[in-house]
């Protein structure tokens, strides 16, 4: 990997900050060492039946297969989206079992708890199979180490290209890293600990994060999950008030876009603003109670904290309708006890199948030359955005509260189907990759500051494009600039916080 210059002037004074890419097998940034962290949760498979189709697992506290049946073992796919180092990995473990690499992997050497893998990183796609443990002393801590980390690995939890890449910026939103969306997590049994065998079934922890932060000195934003308890709450906050440098401030959100139908907290806090009497309409219900209990959050971080010197107190609501924010900061005068108000003021181009008001249906977007699409952008999106961003500032300022952007940058994706339609899917990337969108960024982030926008977090650092949407600043890790990326890094150099 190369490393990537830092931009200046540094996180303290840095206007920008970064959501950070989950925590999947084809994640495309690499940024721990231990290549295993990133695993998918095993599979189990049988001889002689179809992929995936074996029993049910037995695993352990920390989701290590503790034994297996006749004629099955369990795998993991890890590096599936490549774009890793090339080279030999240091698979280390406890306990006593076998383990075998498939696909683009070859092993180097064997011994009693340490194989030396050599894995084609770019290419990818490399499974990772448990044949046989022993149900007395089953295989754990197992560890996947890039290469030339072994010695250190333990204390390097994070890639230095990865640490150098995001170290000018002023803060982490860490809602991927936790896995906030559709969250299950109720208890704090059970939050992803350290110990556990990868951070993509619950997300990454608590104390990982701290670290994170606490190494390059960057803020951390934490979206607490929609079921968490209140003693979920406080333990957290209790353990980021133990750990976390007391120079940094801590940025805290209930969730994430209480308003997005397409999630289980907006559905959640429907029923139980309605189960509470915060409204007849479920949306209304909603936008109250994610209100109320935000409220709720940010008291007992209060108390944990000792006071609100450290904290931002976040309420979210949706860019394009300010209404929403009006009806969630006036709740039980909830804006007495928030910070900033929250927004995600994309500009956009969703397309849908049929179209709508400001935009054409797939088949025809799909027909528009590359120019005409980002002369679309430069006309219609960006204006709009910018209207956002004035309407939201005036409601912010009523409320006396800050206006900060959980999410920003570009929107140009198929919608309702449309995401199917591959010639503007094609269009779109192209779009993404074309130089006139660093124009774009720059522009939008001229906007952002001149309308009175404070923090201001992209999203999102580094992930390959798909149908789905072409989110990252960069493709991969091992890309060292893209249109988007270099207006960012340069926009941050040029517009330094000042107070």
């Amino acid at each position: 990997m190369t490393l990537v210059p830092a931009a200046e002037p540094g996180p303290a004074r840095s206007r920008l900050g970064i959501n950070l890419a989950g925590p999947v097998d084809w994640n495309t940034e690499h940024p721990f060492v231990d290549v295993f962290r990133l695993s998918r949760q095993w599979i189990s498979q049988r001889q002689g039946e179809s992929w995936g189709r074996g029993p049910e697992l037995k695993r352990d506290a920390h989701g290590w297969v503790t034994e297996l049946e006749a004629d099955c073992w369990a795998e993991t796919p890890i590096l599936t989206g490549g774009h890793a180092p090339t080279g030999e990995y240091v698979c280390l473990y406890d306990g006593d079992g076998e383990l075998a690499f498939k696909h683009n992997a070859r092993v180097v050497s064997r011994a009693p708890g340490r194989i030396v893998v050599e894995i084609d990183g770019a290419k990818g796609g490399v499974l990772l199979q448990l044949r046989r443990t022993n149900p007395t002393n089953h295989v754990r801590n197992l560890r996947v180490v890039m290469p030339g980390f072994e010695p250190n690995h333990r204390e390097q939890t994070f890639h230095p290209a990865f640490l150098r890449r995001w170290s000018s910026f002023n803060t982490f939103r860490f809602m991927d890293w936790m896995e906030t969306n559709d969250s299950k997590q109720r208890d704090w049994r059970d939050r992803p600990k350290p110990e556990d065998g990868n951070w993509t079934e619950k997300g990454v922890p608590v104390e990982v994060m701290v670290d994170l932060c606490n190494r390059l000195k960057v803020n951390p934003w934490f979206c607490l999950p929609h079921l968490a308890t209140d003693d979920y709450v406080r333990q957290f906050a209790r353990l980021v008030k133990g750990r976390l440098d007391p120079a940094l401030t801590v940025y805290v959100e209930y969730s994430n876009e209480i308003w997005n139908g397409m999630f289980a907290q907006t559905k959640y806090a429907e029923a139980e603003g309605q189960r509470l009497g915060f409204g007849d309409k479920p949306w209304e219900a909603g936008w109250r109670f994610s209100a109320f209990r935000s409220v709720q959050i940010h008291r007992l971080w209060e108390e944990e904290f000792g006071g609100r010197e450290r904290l931002v107190r976040v309420i979210a609501t949706q860019a394009a309708v300010p209404y929403i924010s009006e009806q969630k900061l006036q709740f039980q005068e909830a804006w007495k006890h928030f910070d900033a108000l929250a927004v995600a003021p994309y500009f956009s181009m969703n397309v849908s199948p049929k179209g709508g008001r400001n935009t054409p249906g797939a088949e025809e977007a799909a027909r528009w030359s590359l120019d005409h699409l980002l002369d679309f952008v430069q006309t219609n999106s960006l204006p709009e955005a910018a209207d956002w961003m004035r309407k939201q500032k005036a409601v912010a300022d009523r409320f006396k509260v800050r206006l900060i952007a959980y999410e920003a940058g570009q929107h140009l994706v198929g919608v309702g189907g449309a995401e199917n339609n591959d010639a503007l899917t094609a269009l779109l990337q192209a779009a993404n990759r074309h130089p006139r969108m660093k124009d774009f960024y720059t522009r939008y982030l001229d906007d952002w500051k001149a309308n009175g926008g404070d923090l201001c977090c992209l999203f999102s650092s580094i992930g390959g494009y798909s149908k789905w949407g072409s989110w990252g600043l960069l493709e991969f890790a091992d890309q060292t600039s893209s249109p988007k990326f270099e207006a960012v890094l340069e926009w941050n150099r040029r517009n330094p916080r000042t107070h």
